[in-house]
């Protein structure tokens, strides 16, 4: 009975040193637990939460076949067992009593180290990255509801501080190789500072290039005046010429020197969800603080970290070493048809193109929507979904896009193919356009003006429909409901169409402009240097009716009773690259009060007096609209007097 006692014994060891949780999360270090957190505020039948800071080591195998496809890592430092290893921030909040949690793992991508979901879900009137205060957790969205909330850091580059959560992969040390670095100061300032993503390896200012271009479609030039040396190396002054505004790109080339293994940060995402999913332990035996809690789980990410989203899919991430599943749903928002500059050497995991930034990184290129699909530019086949489908994996996905990313992220392009033909999505998919809303607004935001741009902003907020998204996401992976039916622009209906005025129905409001020009993405030629561009693929955007609202998309109530044009884009204003889509911010231009003052101005649309004659009626549209919206299961029953509210 002793042999047979050590017999198991020692199949029980072998077992938990060839378990897949030894190749994975080999350290999971706790270092702070707060119970209960948020001053000890409950949220409803749940109750309390923990919060739970954590630093978790990964070991991934450079060979397995989930691996191979990092970039670089077969030239990464290992360790003893000849494995890769990387080091996480992880931060948790589980329900105080696990019984009470609804057993799902929300997961949400940090966007450049800073959680940016709370804002959205649970309306907290600024980003915060320290969740202490009981005003901390705003509506309590998610608490109430039970989710287990979970944040790992995976972009490589963050420099720690602000409660930025950070992740350290390997260094390829003695590498070196060209990068480049687009810098628009927005400033006046001269000399201008620019810090560099990697070291030089070569301090020697006439061996780099520098140019200056007023637009990112002009010509680079290299005027009198312009100067660069360097203050270390990893930063340089900028010696600026006469006649360029502050909106001026820069664009500087050098060798550069030790990249990073930045593709790790999915290894990373995947074995700490798979660790928290899965494992009892770590591989020295400290607990996972989940252990037991956790059947599901659902991928969020906003703007850089929807984009991270795809490339996580893309890349074949959703499986970990052993094969098992580790998001049941992803929820990629304000990401539009691109990836990241991520798993490449010298990548920038924090540039994303944009119509006057970053248009030659790459990241950004074919395959941008989830079938698989050709290329009629390369010829070449691929899609988001192609690595899942050959292994059986693929999650269930609901994408919710702004109006902005129809002009500057590519969307028109993850529903047509790249010959502008459109597409269907399988039926693992559901697309949503928010119409016209800008790229990110918080609950409490008001219509503003910024620094750069020519018109005020659009505060309309997205996080009403993205809530009730969640829910339908749950539902559906739980019970197999099926969520409402996506609501996105298409070419089939004639609700995408080619972007000017003409075509998209924009109104002629004096005094202001529809751009010029959108995002084009192109074929790339990155063996160039600078990247060359070679041919370009059809984008379009969204056509608007006599007021300027998507005729296509999701309308908040406020909209089916408007009392402005809102837009998810707004232009740069003189000084700054005037005329140039002014980054992620939207338009909001109010209605004139009375047909008087609307004739004076020559504004074509309808006065608020016109629209709404009697007292009360613009409140009983948005109520009715509203209601409308939550029998279709985009809106909570919950949210429903928010509109209303925000609207007086």
């Amino acid at each position: 009975m002793g042999q047979l006692r050590r017999a198991i014994v020692l199949i029980a060891a072998a077992i938990i040193f060839l378990s897949p949780s030894a190749a994975k999360v080999v350290k999971f270090e706790i270092l702070k637990v707060e119970s209960p957190a948020f001053e000890g505020r409950t949220f409803g039948a749940v109750g309390t939460y923990d919060r739970i800071l954590a630093r978790a080591t990964i070991a991934v195998t450079p060979d397995d076949i989930h691996n191979k496809v990092i970039v670089d890592i077969e030239r990464a430092p290992r360790n003893a067992q000849g494995q890769v290893e990387a080091m996480t921030d992880v931060e948790i909040l589980r329900p105080t009593v696990a019984a009470n949690g609804n057993r799902t793992l929300f997961y949400e991508v940090l966007n450049r180290g800073s959680k940016l979901g709370f804002a959205l879900f649970n309306d907290v009137p600024a980003v915060t990255n320290d969740l202490v205060k009981a005003t901390d957790a705003g509506n309590g969205f998610l608490m109430n509801r039970g989710f287990t909330v979970v944040w790992s850091g995976w972009q490589g580059d963050i420099v720690p501080g602000g409660g930025r959560m950070t992740f350290l992969p390997p260094t390829v040390a003695g590498v070196t190789g060209l990068a480049r670095e687009d810098f628009i100061f927005d400033h006046s300032d001269n000399p201008a500072s620019g810090t560099l993503s990697y070291p030089a390896a070569d301090l020697d200012p006439s061996h780099v290039k520098i140019s200056v271009r007023e637009r990112e479609a002009d010509t680079r030039t290299m005027p009198a005046g312009l100067a660069v040396t360097f203050e270390s190396p990893t930063k340089i002054s900028v010696k600026r010429p006469d006649g360029f505004d502050a909106g001026a790109i820069y664009e500087f080339i050098y060798t550069a020197k030790d990249p990073k293994v930045m593709g790790l940060g999915f290894a990373a995402t995947r074995d700490v969800v798979s660790f928290l999913r899965n494992e009892a332990a770590d591989a020295s035996g400290t607990a996972n603080p989940v252990a037991g809690r956790i059947d599901r789980a659902i991928g969020f990410g906003l703007s850089q970290s929807g984009r991270y989203l795809h490339d996580y899919l893309y890349l074949g991430f959703n499986a970990d070493e052993a094969g098992r599943t580790v998001f049941e749903g992803l929820m990629p928002h304000i990401s539009g048809g691109k990836k990241t500059f991520t798993n490449y050497r010298f990548s920038q995991p924090g540039r994303s193109p944009y119509e006057h930034a970053d248009m030659l990184y790459p990241g950004a290129d074919f395959p941008f929507t989830y079938p698989v699909l050709t290329d009629n530019v390369t010829g070449k086949s691929d899609g988001f979904l192609a690595r899942c489908l050959a292994a059986g994996n693929c999650p269930k996905i609901i994408k919710t896009d702004s109006e902005l990313e129809f002009y500057q992220q590519r969307a028109s392009l993850v529903t047509t193919d790249t010959r502008g033909d459109p597409i269907t999505m399988p039926d693992n998919i559901r697309l949503f356009l928010l119409s016209n809303l800008q790229h990110y607004s918080l609950a409490q935001d008001k219509s503003q003006m910024v620094k750069v741009c020519a018109n005020p902003t659009n505060p309309l907020n997205a996080g009403p429909p993205v809530r009730a998204l969640l829910i339908a996401m749950g539902e559906w992976i739980n019970k197999g409901t099926l969520p409402p039916d996506s609501r996105y622009p298409s070419r089939a209906n004639e609700t995408l169409v080619p972007p000017s005025a003409d075509k998209v129905g924009f109104p002629q409001i004096p005094g202001f402009s529809y751009p010029s020009r959108i995002a084009q993405p192109t074929l790339l030629k990155s063996e160039d240097m600078p990247p060359s561009k070679g041919a370009a693929y059809p984008v379009f955007v969204p056509k608007t009716d006599a007021d300027g609202r998507d005729i296509a998309g999701v309308h908040l109530p406020t909209l089916e009773a408007p009392a402005a044009t809102h837009t998810g884009w707004n232009l740069r204003k003189a000084g700054f690259g005037e005329g140039e889509l002014c980054d992620n911010n939207g338009t909001m231009i109010p209605f004139a009060a009375t047909k008087e003052e609307r004739l004076k101005n020559n504004d074509p649309r309808l006065s608020m007096a016109e629209r709404y004659p009697g007292e009360g009626d613009r409140a009983a549209a948005i109520a009715k609209a509203t209601q409308q919206l939550v029998r279709d299961r985009l809106v909570l029953e919950e949210d429903a007097g928010l509109f209303i509210a925000r609207s007086n």
